[in-house]
C-alpha cells in the first residue's frame, strides 16, 4: 500500500483553520460606500459574501480577502448568528479594515443566503455541502461570481443543478472557481504533467487513499432543535453532507480523473457500512467505504476512505505505470525517470488569487469541466456503498435522485429526514436493501 503522505505547501494551515493573526478593526460605516465599479487597474472595491461560517468558509473569505486588496467582506450568514459574530470577530483580527460587514449585513437562518448574494459582487460558497449546488445557480443568475466548496453536490439531482449554474456562469461571463484545491497545486500540476509525458509509462492502476479519524466530532450543546443540532455537524449526516466518499475522497477522485486526462470512470462498485461509530454524535453516515472504479480502457482506481478512531490513517494518491510510479501528494516520481519537486505552493491561497486576478481582467474562470464530473464519480461511489450494487456512470447522468428534502424546500423549524431510533442511534442505510437510483 502506498506511503502516508502530506500536503506539499508553504501555508500552515488549511481553510479548514480558523486564523489567528495581527490586530485590526473594520469600519462598519465604510459598507455603505462600497464601489462595485469595473474593479479596473486593481482600485475598485470588490464586495465578498460569506455562505457558511464554519471553519473551513472562514479560511476561505481570508484568502478571498488576502488575495485582492480591494476586496471587502460586506455578508455573512450561517443557520446560526452567534457563528457568524464570532467568524466576523476572527477575520477582523487578520484582515483588518478589510471586514466591513456591519450587524446588519450578519444573517441567520436557511434563507438567508439571499441577503449574502443580493450584497455581493463574489460569493464564498461552503455550508453544508446539499447547499452548494443551489447556492451557486442562486448566485450566478443574479450575476454574481462564486467561488464553492467540495463536494460541488451529494446526489444526481444536485449535480444538473451545478451543471446549470456552470453553463449559465460561461454564458452571463461570470467566474465559477472550485474548492478542488489540487489543480491549484503548482507541484500537482507538474507532477501530473510528467506522467502526461510518459514519465512511467503506461498507467496500470491507480491507488487512492483518505483515512483519518472521524472529522469534526462536537457534543450536543443544550437548547438546539434537532435541525439545528444536525446542521452544526452536518458532516455526519448523509441528507447535508452526502458522506465520505462524496465529502473528502472526491479529492482523490479529482487527482485521478487529472491524470487520466478528465475521464471518468465508466462503473464501479463499493462497500461499506458503520462498525464502531454509533454513537449519537457520529450521526448516520458510514464509518468506511472501499470502491473499485474501472476506466474505460480497463485501468482501475482503488479507493479507501475511513472515518474511525485508533486505526492506521494515510492520505494518498498514487499511481502506478509500466516504468515507475507516481506520489502526486509527495510530488515526486519512482522508477526509470525518478524525479522530485522541491518548490512550495499553497493551493487554497492560489484558488482566490486566480479567482480575483481573472474578474479584475476580465477573463473568466470556470471550474466545472472537471469539477462536476468528479464530483459524480463520488456520488457515483457512494452510492454503490450505499446499495451494494454495481452502479454505472451513466445511471448517475440518467438519474434524477436527490436526499430528502429538496434544498429550496428546506427552512427554519423544519423537522429532519432522520431521527434517533429505539437504540439511540440514528439508522443508516443497509447494502443489499437499500434503492436509490
Amino acid at each position: 500500500m502506498a506511503q502516508s503522505n502530506t500536503l506539499v505547501t508553504d501555508a500552515g494551515t488549511t481553510r479548514r483553520d480558523f486564523l489567528k493573526a495581527s490586530t485590526g478593526v473594520a469600519s462598519a460605516a465604510a459598507l455603505g460606500a462600497l464601489n462595485i465599479g469595473a474593479y479596473a487597474g486593481g482600485s475598485d472595491i470588490i464586495r465578498v459574501g460569506m455562505i457558511g461560517c464554519g471553519g473551513r468558509n472562514s479560511g476561505a473569505a481570508s484568502q478571498a480577502l488576502t488575495a485582492d486588496k480591494g476586496a471587502r467582506l460586506v455578508a455573512m450568514c450561517d443557520i446560526f448568528m452567534d457563528r457568524v459574530k464570532a467568524v466576523r470577530e476572527l477575520l477582523k483580527q487578520g484582515r483588518g479594515d478589510q471586514v466591513v460587514a456591519d450587524d446588519d449585513h450578519c444573517f441567520a437562518g436557511f434563507d438567508s443566503y439571499k441577503h449574502v448574494i443580493e450584497a455581493s459582487d463574489v460569493v464564498v460558497i461552503a455550508n453544508a455541502a446539499k447547499f452548494h449546488p443551489f447556492h451557486a445557480l442562486s448566485a450566478i443568475q443574479a450575476g454574481k461570481h462564486v467561488f464553492v466548496e467540495k463536494p460541488h453536490g451529494i446526489d444526481p439531482a444536485g449535480m444538473k443543478t451545478m451543471q446549470k449554474a456552470a453553463d449559465l456562469a460561461k454564458t452571463k461571463g461570470l467566474c465559477l472557481v472550485s474548492g478542488l484545491h489540487s489543480r491549484y497545486h503548482t507541484g500537482y500540476a507538474e507532477t501530473v504533467r510528467r506522467i502526461h509525458d510518459g514519465a512511467i509509462g503506461d498507467v496500470i492502476s491507480i491507488e487512492e487513499n483518505f483515512l483519518r479519524a472521524p472529522y469534526v466530532i462536537i457534543d450536543r450543546k443544550p437548547g438546539l432543535s434537532e435541525v439545528q443540532w444536525q446542521c452544526s455537524t452536518q458532516y455526519h449526516f448523509r441528507w447535508l453532507s452526502g458522506d465520505d466518499v462524496v465529502q473528502s475522497l472526491v479529492h482523490n477522485l479529482d487527482r485521478a480523473s487529472w491524470v487520466m486526462h478528465n475521464q471518468v470512470p465508466v462503473k464501479c462498485h463499493g462497500l461499506g457500512g458503520r462498525s464502531s461509530m454509533i454513537e449519537p454524535k457520529y450521526g448516520d453516515v458510514f464509518d468506511h467505504h472501499s470502491v473499485i472504479y474501472e476506466f474505460a480502457n480497463g485501468v482501475r482506481i482503488y479507493a479507501f476512505c475511513r472515518t474511525t478512531t485508533g486505526c492506521y490513517d494515510e492520505y494518498s494518491s498514487a499511481i502506478f505505470g509500466s516504468k515507475g510510479k507516481a506520489d502526486i501528494m509527495g510530488c515526486r516520481i519512482t522508477g526509470e525517470k525518478p524525479w522530485r519537486w522541491t518548490g512550495k505552493c499553497d493551493p487554497y491561497q492560489r484558488e482566490h488569487d486566480v479567482l480575483f486576478a481573472a474578474i479584475r481582467g476580465g477573463k473568466p474562470v470556470n471550474n466545472g469541466e472537471y469539477m462536476i464530473p468528479s464530483t459524480m464519480t463520488g456520488i457515483m461511489g457512494q452510492i454503490s456503498c450505499y446499495t451494494g450494487k454495481e452502479v454505472t456512470m451513466e445511471q448517475i447522468k440518467q438519474s434524477d435522485f436527490s436526499y430528502d428534502p429538496k434544498p429550496e424546500d428546506c427552512h427554519d423549524g423544519m423537522e429532519p429526514p432522520v431521527k434517533l431510533d429505539a437504540g439511540g442511534s440514528y439508522p443508516t442505510l443497509v447494502p443489499g436493501q437499500t434503492k436509490l437510483i
